[in-house]
């Protein structure tokens, strides 16, 4: 068989298999994080989370009363370092947990 026939043949026999199991692209929805406030007088808010050596990239620090967010079952924590939503300038990052309080608070 042609080199360009069996290239076909085997696109085909892919769509073939995806419709018939009925297979959809693959999508997380999305979950707005709680309404929640750091309850610690300061806390260290870094861009991402490295499971090898702990928080990577220090943001900003965020003070007692700082709206945040955090969705508890839905968002990870990563040995007591949450992702985390921060309200001010609408971005992304990790917290310590025990910051995290005031659940539904505004």
């Amino acid at each position: 068989m042609p080199q360009r026939l069996r290239r076909l043949a085997t696109v085909g026999a892919a769509l073939a298999a995806s419709a018939l199991l009925g297979s959809a692209p693959a999508h997380a929805d999305p979950v707005v994080p709680d309404h929640a406030i750091i309850v610690c007088q300061s806390a260290s808010f870094y861009d991402n989370y490295d499971s090898s050596s702990g928080p990577v990239d220090l943001k900003r620090t965020l003070g007692y009363g700082d709206k945040v967010g955090h969705t508890r079952g839905a968002h990870p924590v990563y040995n007591g370092w949450a992702a985390t939503f921060d309200f001010g300038p609408n971005d992304w990052g990790y917290v310590r947990y025990e910051c995290l309080g005031g659940w539904g608070s505004w």
